[in-house]
């Protein structure tokens, strides 16, 4: 009996003992997890899907993917698949339970639902805007990262940052082969960077700090009033309580160019704040065409970004921004340094500018959605450009009122303007009356008033009207109309037509400071009319989101601008004497551009554009093409990114046609015509780090620059300060032994950026 109830207990253990070694076994073995991922067309092939930080995989040719040995616990479960909403769910895994799942993706739309206000004034999806707005995210500027917002715009088709100086490297922003004067930039809608001053405006901005950039080609005067004449460039950036609480973007080329990006979104409870700073910083003289001149510009600046978001009842909006910009920034000969500065012995050109911007935006506490928007930017100066000194100051005041009403198929914004510009110098330009020593500042009071209706015509169709009426205290009543139109024939669809004039309110000063002497005096022939623009704009859109995730989207766009009125300083009729008029004639910019936007699901996506243009002015009967005005552009960006997210590679460019250049007459050695150029760029990023990225390339991989294809690019730079240049009566240059070509020192022949090929590795840290 005690036997058999030992043999009894020894049965129990070794029973007991098993099935543990079995859920043991079972449980190191492991499970499968196994699904099917599709769409409402059917499976999805080359689907991501996820184990976060466990394992990867692919989906097949029907949509299936599997996991074996999966250990039991808990997992989030991530699919995605370009062209459709990511999935995430979380699931369970059991011991000794497989599992099989069944995963839906939901098709994305989002790249035509992007919100967008530039076109409007309001808050719109892309795709029910009746104007067109070119939508350009970080990510987009991330394919080829540049210290500042305007050197990244080279990426942008139809925008190219142009360089008016071969020494300072100074520049502008052209749009559709537009002069920088007729395009406007804004930051958050605000017009906070003046003529003067747009390549000092788009340097500095934090890239950290850019929610998105919205581009919109062609004018916009209706709403934005004087400047928004060709085009207009919204800088937007994020609100503090969607930024990242901390990042960070470290970055430095071979050429000794050192950039950090900074940006800091604290919580306060009632507030919200957004601080966001940048340092550039490149202290290396480069020599590289043997002229004894900088290649690039030495630079050193300094911006520093805060924004204030409050939270108010109602979820109105406060909010209040403020940022203060400084730079140093020198070229000229090697030898130069601060103590030949404003002498005629080691030329150098240095520019000191000093700026600060400050912007509100206050929605008042009444039933009707009534903002008040506030803005205001003092810009300082201190240049030099060999021995000519040049001493500006300009300051912008902006204030606006806007009302935004619903009503049953209407959509109503009508607004109040104000807009006053200071600007003062040492030229002759500001100069007060002979006998008098006090300067008679430049003074522009720009009130104005707008309204614009957005219709509904029916369920497809829509038109915007839009009128706006300012007084210039120079120029008198300007009246600028809008009209647009959009179909959408189908939700992938959509047709606009855009017609609307544009104007700009002329400041007599020009930023060809250079061509200025104190002896010079200030001669209007006449009552300046302000320039104006009238255009029309096609565009259509076209989106494809093929069964298996890919998608291809095009945008093409024909337009023609009209310009009379245009005002330009003449130098040449009287030496002493800056003589302004309108011209008699008018010019022409007419073209067409497409964009092409391609991604597939095995991680390879493209972006590409091309800008056909014809630029012309004609008087008397005289057609004249422009200078530095190309008629073909074209910019791409190739990526791929592995199928486990941790590594992309890019590849970016442009190609430009030739364009006509300012030689200095028929005895200049240099051709009066550009080449074909193109700037080409590679990336490799690796994002396997938690919360870190790094990165690396090479610009400029083809080590092309202008001085390839000419004898020299500055004019005389062995003699700076025309010592040894000879005139004769009349006034012009003699050639010598010294001067074969009869040449004067001039460093304006200048269309490409002169810096060479050069690698560059960066890193990045965000903190959600």
């Amino acid at each position: 009996m005690l036997l058999s109830h030992k043999i009894s207990k020894l049965k129990l253990y070794i029973l007991l003992t098993s099935l543990a070694l079995a859920e043991s076994l079972t449980y190191a073995q492991g499970i499968t997890i196994k699904g099917q991922v599709f769409s409402e067309s059917g499976p999805l092939e080359f689907a991501t899907v996820q184990i976060r930080d466990e394992v990867g995989t692919v989906t097949d040719s029907l949509g299936h993917f599997r996991f074996d040995d999966i250990q039991p616990g808990n997992y989030l479960l991530e699919v995605y698949y370009l062209g459709f909403l990511p999935h995430q769910e979380q699931i369970s895994a059991m011991p000794g339970k497989d599992m099989t799942l069944e995963i839906y993706l939901e098709q994305n739309v989002g790249r035509l639902d992007e919100v967008v206000v530039t076109g409007t004034m309001k808050e719109v999806s892309r795709l029910e805007s009746p104007v067109p707005v070119e939508v350009y995210r970080p990510s987009f500027f991330k394919l080829n990262p540049t210290p500042n917002i305007y050197e990244a715009l080279q990426n942008v088709n139809g925008v190219r940052p142009q360089l008016n100086c071969n020494v300072c490297n100074t520049g502008d922003i052209h749009i559709n082969g537009l002069e920088g004067p007729y395009t406007m930039v804004l930051i958050d809608g605000m017009p906070i960077v003046s003529s003067l001053a747009t390549v000092y405006g788009l340097s500095g901005i934090p890239n950290s700090l850019i929610e998105r950039m919205e581009v919109v080609k062609g004018p916009a005067s209706s709403l934005y009033g004087s400047e928004a004449i060709g085009g207009l460039i919204n800088v937007i950036t994020k609100q503090p309580g969607k930024a990242p609480r901390f990042s960070l973007d470290l970055m430095a080329t071979s050429w000794q160019e050192y950039n950090t990006d900074l940006g800091l979104s604290v919580d306060l409870g009632k507030a919200s704040v957004l601080t966001g700073a940048n340092y550039y910083h490149f202290d290396t003289k480069f020599d590289e065409n043997d002229d004894n001149f900088t290649d690039v510009t030495l630079q050193k600046r300094t911006s520093i970004f805060q924004k204030w978001n409050f939270e108010r009842e109602n979820g109105r909006l406060f909010t209040l921004a403020g940022r203060y910009y400084y730079e140093d920034r020198w070229g000229g000969e090697l030898e130069w340094n601060e103590n030949y500065r404003g002498g005629d012995e080691i030329y150098g050109e240095s520019i000191y500018t000093s700026r600060w911007e400050l912007l509100a935006n206050y929605e008042l506490p009444v039933k009707e959605n009534i903002l008040l928007s506030l803005s205001y930017n003092d810009h300082d100066q201190n240049s030099v450009y060999g021995d000519l000194p040049y001493l500006a100051n300009q300051k912008i005041a902006f204030a606006q009122t806007t009302w935004d009403k619903s009503l049953e198929n209407h959509d109503l914004l009508a607004g109040v303007a104000l807009r006053y510009t200071f600007y003062d110098d040492n030229t002759p330009a500001t100069g007060g009356p002979e006998d008098s020593p006090d300067n008679d500042p430049d003074e522009i009071w720009l009130p104005g008033v707008f309204i614009q209706d957005e219709m509904t015509l029916a369920e497809d169709h829509k038109m915007l009207v839009g009128l706006r009426y300012d007084y210039n205290n120079d120029h008198g009543n300007i009246i600028t109309p809008r009209l647009a139109y959009k179909w959408s024939i189908t939700p992938t669809d959509i047709l606009r037509v855009n017609a609307g004039t544009g104007f700009r309110v002329v400041n007599l000063f020009t930023e060809e400071h250079a061509a200025l002497t104190g002896a010079r005096d200030v001669v209007i022939l006449e009552s300046l009319k302000p320039e104006r623009s009238y255009n029309i704009n096609l565009n259509y859109i076209k989106k494809f989101y093929f069964a298996n995730g890919g998608y291809l989207g095009m945008d093409v766009s024909a337009w023609h601008t009209h310009f009379n009125n245009i005002i330009l300083p003449d130098y040449e009729t009287n030496p002493n004497q800056i003589i302004y008029k309108n011209l008699e004639g008018y010019a022409v910019t007419q073209g067409a551009s497409a964009n092409l936007d391609f991604s597939w699901p095995i991680g390879i996506t493209a972006l590409a554009g091309v800008t056909f243009m014809d630029v012309a002015s004609i008087n008397e009967g005289e057609r004249t093409r422009p200078l530095l005005t190309e008629k073909f552009t074209g910019t791409w960006a190739l990526s791929y990114k592995t199928l486990d997210q941790r590594w992309s590679f890019d590849y970016t460019g442009n190609v430009y046609s030739p364009m006509l250049l300012p030689v200095l007459g028929p005895s200049d050695p240099r051709d009066d015509e550009s080449p074909w150029w193109s700037i080409q760029n590679i990336q490799v990023t690796y994002s396997g780090f938690d919360k870190i990225e790094i990165y690396g390339g090479v610009k400029n991989l083809l080590n092309w620059t202008p001085s390839d294809d000419v004898p020299f690019l500055i004019a005389r730079s062995e003699d700076p300060f025309d010592k040894n240049v000879e005139f004769n009566n009349q006034g012009e240059v003699v050639r010598t032994d010294q001067n074969p070509y009869g040449l004067t020192f001039d460093p304006s022949y200048v269309y490409a950026p002169n810096q060479g090929i050069r690698a560059f590795l960066g890193i990045r840290y965000q903190l959600d």
